[in-house]
């Protein structure tokens, strides 16, 4: 029996795929290690989101043969489909799927036990993204009390500055029938939180061929959880929604929901509407504005989440000056801020006025510092109010963590009795 340790780079999409392939490969028999033990085979699940991330595939490749040298490497993910080619060459790399085969791992496996590929080199099994149509359901399972179950996948939007189309195919969903199923499996399990997971996820509703199927929403997905999803799943997350896509209706049916969570996520990429534009978002700082306004006139109490982009192409003082205004004045609670770094194939590596290096890193330090100081002031608002915390397994030093409902992260003294338990928590 083999043993197999894996590797997740990147978002909690891709850990809950590998959470599904290491699942599968136990099930046919390898045995699981930790990716700091010794294995026969190391998977690295890989994000090509950043420039940062493909270096560090390469560096994780190079320690394997340094405490490895006889182990197969197997690459897939976001990156093994943009650059197959590029990561074929590593010295040590065996494997790279593509974005099509990587929940084929155990038959390529099996390819790679029965002898080298010919001519020696690596095997590449790749696809043209175009021919990338199934879905595979997916969700992360460890030793904490929140899962990510993946519902939708691919992305139909062309931003500017994303190679994400590229790497993950078309907009695909799991239909509500197969979403609940797998709600089903996890409340056996004993999860008790499902952070619902997609690459563009309020537009879930379109089948594995691309199409609308008949419950084509995700109004229309979260009103089926609420009312038949397994009650022992007792809290459910949106992790990540588009502004256009977030409608009013979907903010008023989180508001009056017991099950689903007071808690957002919303990309924002930018405060300027010039920078907006050229990176191709399909929505402006106003009807940011209108949806944040709305969520907190509806739960002054949820938590707002934004991700944003420093150092676009373009992005000048005025541009990022506008972008921290708007931050500032506009209630979230945290940010996710990401240094722009150029992506071959996309629309932003050919403009003009590249932001310097030392400028875009000045930008991001600067933005998370304000994201600190919006979350510390977050927490100061709910002090003192009574809120259900849901307390995780791990034990740091004789504390217990959890979040509340609105994702107020809390630390309290270790009870076995509070473990996978919702308490009344004052913050």
């Amino acid at each position: 029996m083999k043993s197999v340790a894996f590797h997740t780079l990147g978002c909690k999409l891709n850990y809950s795929e590998t959470s599904a392939l290491s699942r599968m490969l136990e099930a046919d028999g390898f045995i699981k290690k930790d990716f700091d033990d010794l294995a026969d085979v190391y998977v690295i699940n890989t994000c090509s989101v950043t420039e940062n991330a493909d270096k560090e595939c390469r560096q994780i490749v190079r320690r394997i043969q340094r405490r490895n040298p006889d182990a197969a490497v197997v690459i897939t993910g976001c990156y093994a489909q943009l650059k197959p080619q590029e990561i074929a060459a590593i010295e040590g790399v065996d494997l790279v799927l593509g974005a099509a085969e990587k929940f084929n791992l155990a038959a390529h496996l099996r390819e790679i036990a029965a002898g080298p590929a010919d001519g020696g080199g690596a095997r590449i099994c790749s696809c043209d993204i175009e021919d990338v149509s199934g879905f595979h359901s997916s969700y992360s399972v460890n030793d904490r009390t929140r899962t990510f179950l993946k519902v939708q996948d691919g992305c139909d939007y062309n931003c500017s500055f994303c190679t994400i189309p590229l790497a993950r195919g078309h907009s695909r969903s799991d239909s509500i029938k197969g979403v609940l199923a797998n709600i089903n499996e996890l409340a056996q399990s004993g999860v008790r939180e499902v952070v619902l997971t997609g690459i563009n996820l309020g537009d879930f509703g379109k089948g594995a061929d691309g199409g609308r199927t008949r419950d084509s929403s995700f109004l229309e997905l979260i009103q089926a959880i609420d009312a038949d999803a397994a009650p022992g799943v007792e809290r459910f997350r949106i992790s990540s929604i588009e502004p256009n896509l977030l409608t009013d209706e979907i903010i008023d049916f989180v508001a009056g929901s017991s099950r689903f969570m007071p808690h957002f996520h919303i990309p924002l990429q930018s405060g300027s509407d010039r920078i907006l534009g050229l990176m191709r978002r399909r929505y402006r700082s106003n009807l940011y504005t209108d949806r944040v306004q709305r969520i907190k006139a509806l739960m002054p109490h949820c938590c707002i989440g934004a991700d944003v982009i420093v150092g676009f192409p373009g992005e000048t003082d005025e541009d990022f000056q506008d972008t921290f205004r708007f931050l500032h004045e506009t209630d979230i609670s945290y940010l996710h801020v990401f240094t722009y770094s150029e992506r071959i194939n996309t629309l932003a590596a050919e403009m003009d006025a590249a932001v310097p290096i030392h400028i875009r890193n000045e930008r991001n330090k600067t933005l998370r510092n304000l994201s600190y100081q919006k979350m510390q002031y977050f927490t100061e608002q709910q002090r003192g109010q009574m809120r259900n915390v849901l307390f995780e397994h791990t034990s740091k030093n004789g504390m217990m963590e959890g979040y509340s409902d609105n994702y107020v992260r809390i630390q309290a003294p270790h009870r076995e009795d509070m473990v996978n338990k919702i308490v009344a928590w004052p913050l």
